[in-house]
């Protein structure tokens, strides 16, 4: 018999969660933005907060919810502390007020639901009318699980073994608390709590003092979800609310409990009835406790920002470390402050583009989103670099800087060219090679390496004339533009001779690699071009680079440029 009662009493139970959980979601579903802009409106002070929390708590049914939506408004910093608190107070108000309508003989009303729900979630031909059907039935659910529930201990009078059972776990009030507390967070629930304690001292299987403990151990229990499930380690602003709001709690439990039977004495006295009597008294405990505590909130709320500070923020990545604004006026100085920006700007590109080819070979997700990112901080400073020297050729310059303010700007959108066929390009071959788990061969592999690794190190010869202007790093790196085409050439005739002989690591990745060495090469073409200024300014290149053997090839040679000057021996 007594295992019996106890299963029906689960079910029951059970029963009563989903119904919660279907009036939350369809109110979510049917009004979920209109209750975020209404808290965000709210805000302005805290008993605005109050009322707000009342409301929306009021529609889904769960403290909890609203506990996780403000937490997260709190950890991006949307809303002060005090309101915040304020809306969890209206919101542990908001719980009480389901389980005052229902405390009442309501029974008879939830066919009408189920009928009036059915018949919206399958007729309505809107999506609102859906989702509020989808309410109505959870409603009924709710009053049919309580009808159960009543209707299960009733013949459980009977049972000696479950009424001693009962008696034995709730006969102390400390106990029922931590019961009642470890309920609600399982259940994530403290109206479906209250609810059971309802049905439990209407059927006279707990006393009152018993019943009113576990609904302070129901609202105690309420504040665990969000404290466990919101806040996170590594933001202390998203832990501050879901703590306050548990002291809140628990400083309200802690002054209630050693008063409990005075307290039960004079419920009981007002209305013989026991689930009356717990609804009455969670309604109360709630409402007392927001009038205390909203006037004390600035106190908390300092409180915790003291016990939970704000980590110390860390460095964005696409700040400028060296663009100095009061160089602006002496030109020299704020170009080389320029100069300096555009190679930390050229150590960011480096490092995509030897964690690209990293990604390529060890098909590593995570990888090619870091290198996306750094792409989005190569277009900040970019843009920080051409913003700044804008600024310092406002100033009077002579011919020099001007010529090197162009030049810096002109590296600048080289670089930022570099990052987005690193990002649009490379990155996203490796997605496709990631994607479809392709293998390059290991020859292919081989040379792809190769081929990157020698554009790395034009790389570094191309910072160097950045800087120092060197003509003969500049010739260099000019004439190995064209030994790295003729690389490429090479490259790809062995790729078709391993499709010729049908290997089918080559056959799969076939336009993955070519597309990778022309990308390589493209980046090769941005890097090489920072040196035909200082070519330039050194009479290096002839006025036309183009031989006129060479008109319409569209490529540079090294025999553009004038005869190299004789070594001093």
């Amino acid at each position: 018999m007594g295992s019996i009662v106890l299963l029906d009493l689960m079910g029951g139970v059970a029963l009563l969660l989903w119904g919660l959980h279907m009036v939350r979601s369809g109110i979510m579903r049917a009004f979920g933005s209109e209750l975020r802009q209404v808290l965000g409106r709210a805000l302005r002070n805290r008993f605005l907060a109050l009322l707000a929390g009342i409301g929306v708590t009021a529609l889904l049914q769960s403290s909890t919810a609203t506990g996780l939506l403000m937490t997260s408004f709190a950890a991006r910093g949307l809303i002060d502390l005090v309101p915040a608190l304020a809306v969890m107070l209206g919101a542990n108000i908001g719980t009480t007020l389901i389980v005052q309508a229902l405390s009442f003989d309501i029974s008879a009303v939830a066919p009408v639901l189920f009928l009036v729900g059915l018949l919206a979630f399958n007729f309505g031909g809107r999506r609102l009318a859906r989702d509020l059907g989808r309410v109505a039935i959870g409603l009924g659910l709710m009053l049919l699980s309580l009808h159960i529930l009543l209707d299960t201990l009733a013949p459980a009078e009977n049972a000696p073994g479950v009424r001693a059972l009962l008696a034995t776990i709730t006969g102390a009030p400390v106990l029922c608390v931590l019961i009642a507390a470890a309920l609600t967070w399982a259940a994530h629930s403290s109206a479906a709590v209250v609810l059971l304690v309802m049905s439990l001292a209407y059927s006279q299987f707990v006393s009152p003092v018993a019943a009113l403990a576990l609904v302070l151990g129901a609202n105690l229990g309420s504040a665990i979800n969000p404290l466990l499930e919101g806040g996170s380690s590594a933001n202390p602003a998203s832990r501050r609310l879901p703590i306050g709001n548990l002291i809140n709690r628990a400083a309200g439990v802690a002054f209630v409990l050693p008063f409990i039977q005075p307290i039960a004495d004079l419920f009981a006295r007002l209305d013989p009835n026991g689930a009356r009597m717990a609804a009455d008294f969670h309604m109360a405990f709630n409402v007392v406790l927001a009038l205390a505590f909203v006037f004390l909130l600035d106190g908390l709320a300092s409180l915790l920002t003291r016990l939970l500070p704000d980590p110390p923020k860390a460095a964005d990545p696409s700040a400028p470390l060296y663009l100095d604004e009061t160089a602006i006026h002496m030109p020299s100085v704020a170009l080389a402050c320029a100069a300096r920006e555009t190679l930390h700007m050229g150590d960011v590109v480096e490092r995509m583009l030897r964690q690209a080819m990293t990604a390529l070979m060890s098909n590593d997700r995570k990888l090619v989103a870091e290198v996306s990112r750094m792409d989005n901080i190569v277009d900040r400073l970019d843009e920080a670099i051409k913003l700044y020297v804008t600024k310092v050729t406002r100033e009077s310059l002579d011919d020099r800087d001007g010529q090197r303010a162009m030049e810096i700007i002109a590296f600048a959108i080289n670089l930022e060219h570099i990052g987005d066929i690193i990002d649009k390009n490379l990155m996203e071959l490796a997605s496709k090679k990631i994607k479809h788990k392709y293998e390059f061969s290991k020859e292919g592999a081989t040379e792809l390496a190769m081929f990157h690794q020698r554009i790395i190190e034009n790389l570094k010869l191309a910072f160097s004339v950045f800087i120092n202007e060197d003509v003969r790093i500049a010739r260099s790196l000019i004439a190995e533009k064209t030994q790295l085409r003729v690389a490429e050439l090479g490259y790809a005739e062995s790729h078709l001779a391993r499709l010729r002989d049908a290997r089918p690591e080559s056959i799969e990745t076939s336009s993955l690699h070519l597309d990778v060495l022309r990308d390589l090469k493209r980046i090769h073409s941005h890097i090489c071009s920072v040196a035909y200024p200082a070519l330039e300014a050194a009479g290096e290149l002839h006025p036309n680079r183009l031989k006129d053997s060479d008109v319409g090839t569209g490529q540079d040679t090294a025999s553009d440029l004038l005869p190299l000057p004789p070594r001093s021996s």
